[in-house]
């Protein structure tokens, strides 16, 4: 499966004292390439909480190999790697042209709105799953 592509630029308000993007900025770039890679796939957040659905990030693995700088224009590669019952594993990377700057792995969970663990729909996980998205 190719990844999903989803563009971000660097603002100041990014970056740090350094001038470099602050470490918890890339995981607001992060969470919005997830959101647009589901988004792409027609899973829609409102949906699922119409359903009683939500996702919390259950674990992230992070390594920030680069800094990134104002200005610069960044790709985030979003990649399931496996989807079960109630978990979607990923890899996301950030790009600066084609240099690797920061990558992750993570683990997001389906939880029920009212609280407790909650099955992803059939549809949905097949959808993940079987998802061939490309959107830049």
């Amino acid at each position: 499966m190719s990844a999903h592509r989803f563009p971000v630029r660097i603002y100041y308000e990014d970056t740090d004292f350094s001038g470099n993007v602050y470490h918890a900025a890339y995981l607001k770039f992060f969470e919005r390439a997830r959101t647009e890679f589901l988004r792409d796939a027609g899973i829609h957040h409102s949906e699922l909480a119409r359903d009683g659905i939500a996702f919390a990030v259950r674990s992230m693995n992070i390594d920030f190999v680069a800094p990134a700088h104002i200005d610069d224009m960044l790709t985030v590669l979003t990649e399931p790697l496996d989807a079960s019952g109630a978990r979607l594993t990923l890899r996301q990377t950030i790009l600066r042209e084609e240099v690797l700057l920061t990558k992750a792995e993570l683990v997001v969970v389906s939880i029920k709105t009212s609280g407790g663990p909650a099955r992803l729909p059939l549809a949905i996980r097949d959808l993940v799953r079987h998802s061939t998205l490309t959107v830049c």
